[in-house]
């Protein structure tokens, strides 16, 4: 796993060019909702989970059929997801105040235990993107299953520059 990176762009687009990344198009929702609401200066994210570009989704129990290792893979691509998903609401990810909070819910095994070791691959991505404006509140909690047997799902509340 990696540690949390600081980087030296000016913004986030120059961060995310140092860290060899593309935001993708933002995942189209599976059911009745929309990928976000602003309400005020705060835009709301509906879960994301692990789908790669082409719409591959990475499924499994995390701490049976997934490794910690992998899994915070999985909640990094869930962080670019929400990037994407930022980038379609506001236009411009410069215009992101603040992470205030993201909920991560792991896929786990009855008996595993290290769901914010997996959530990590998030919120490191975050703090590498926005910096200090990228260390937010959290919550890393464990679930029987998710929809699609994705092994991450991750939602987040952002405040947003006036």
């Amino acid at each position: 796993m990696n540690e949390v990176q600081y980087l030296t762009g000016s913004n986030p687009y120059e961060r995310l060019k140092e860290l060899g990344l593309a935001l993708p198009k933002p995942p189209s929702p599976i059911a009745n909702f929309v990928t976000h609401v602003q309400e005020g200066n705060l835009l709301f994210l509906s879960g994301q989970g692990p789908q790669e570009a082409n719409g591959y989704l990475h499924t499994g129990k995390v701490g049976r059929d997934v490794d910690v290792d992998k899994a915070y893979e999985h909640a990094k691509l869930t962080g670019i997801n929400l990037l994407a998903v930022m980038q379609d609401a506001l236009g411009d990810l410069s215009r992101v105040k603040r992470v205030v909070k993201l909920l991560g819910m792991v896929n786990a095994a009855p008996d595993f235990g290290e769901h914010p070791k997996v959530i990590n691959g998030c919120s490191d991505l975050m703090m590498a993107v926005f910096g200090e404006a990228g260390r937010h509140a959290r919550s890393a909690v464990g679930f029987g299953s998710l929809p699609n047997n994705i092994t991450v799902e991750i939602e987040a509340i952002i405040a947003l520059a006036e």
